[in-house]
């Protein structure tokens, strides 16, 4: 499938009346927050597993995904409300506020790994013999283009967005709104040091494999940044920010007691970039913060 913008047309098309368009909310001057913490599921990954389950030809064993959390919640929310069964395969290192997330959607879970790779695998020695869809969490077109539709709402949202703020794990979301704008607006792609697929893929000229570990691993613990996502990005000059976990729990504890947002850990990177000054706005500069997800520890 050749991801561009009709593509995420017709995903947004598809999911109309099934996910939600988020809102923004301006917090400063010249930055507003695009609230995907308070989509389906408690993160951005609604958009995708729905794209994705609606584009596909589901088996009587319904659909199997890997997930440190949020997509995992993603497939067994579209799963249950389109009627399909649902094996999410997570690592130990989930938060308990996912795994209950998880479970009231009636998912069957299992746990194993430490970490998102060794659920994979697990995920796609269970799918042998069973006809079911596997839904990958980030490196997948449905899943990319379902999270490109964030880029189109924004849009039509604050028309004047120049900068966009968002954390990037497997680069799903980040390859997403990349298809949208290419290098139309200025993107900048969050991690934190446990989390650096995309800077040390920046830094070979390619995806290579990271260690992963920290506050946000959960989330952001890809160990490899996804093909789909690096081809997206390459096209669009996109910036690379770090930040330590410290920061980030800061970041986190502001963004709900100053502005009443319940981000998680990597939801609240972005937001920690701008506040320590490691990522610089100037004055002509409108800048929009996808804050991605709201299910926290």
């Amino acid at each position: 499938m050749n991801l561009n913008r009709d593509e995420i047309r017709r995903a947004a098309k598809r999911l109309q009346g099934k996910v939600i368009r988020t809102k923004i909310i301006p917090v400063a001057h010249r930055l507003s927050l695009k609230l995907e913490s308070e989509q389906h599921s408690g993160s951005f990954k609604a958009r995708g597993a729905m794209n994705a389950m609606l584009s596909s030809d589901v088996g009587s064993d319904g659909v199997v995904a890997a997930s440190g959390g949020n997509h995992g919640a993603a497939v067994a929310w579209a799963a249950r409300t389109l009627g399909y069964q649902s094996n999410i395969f997570v690592p130990s290192i989930i938060s308990q506020s996912k795994l209950e997330r998880l479970q009231s959607y009636g998912a069957q879970i299992h746990v194993v790994g430490a970490e998102y790779q060794e659920s994979l695998e697990a995920a796609r020695s269970f799918q042998k013999g069973r006809t079911c869809v596997e839904l990958h969490a980030y490196d997948q077109p449905e899943i990319v283009l379902g999270a490109g539709t964030i880029a189109m709402e924004i849009d039509s949202q604050v028309a004047a967005a120049t900068t966009i703020i968002v954390a990037c794990g497997g680069g799903g979301l980040a390859g997403g709104l990349a298809t949208w704008w290419k290098d139309s607006k200025r993107l900048v792609l969050v991690e934190t040091e446990g989390t650096q697929t995309f800077a040390r893929s920046l830094a070979a000229g390619e995806p290579v494999d990271v260690d992963v570990s920290g506050v946000a691993a959960d989330s952001l613990g890809a160990r490899r940044l996804g093909e789909i996502g690096w081809q997206a990005l390459a096209d669009s000059k996109a910036e690379s920010c770090i930040v330590n976990d410290d920061e980030v729990k800061e970041a986190q504890a502001e963004l709900f007691n100053k502005f009443d947002v319940v981000a998680e850990p990597a939801a609240s990177a972005g937001y920690a970039a701008l506040r320590t000054g490691r990522v610089q706005v100037n004055d002509t500069e409108n800048c929009v913060l996808i804050v991605c997800g709201s299910n926290t520890k």
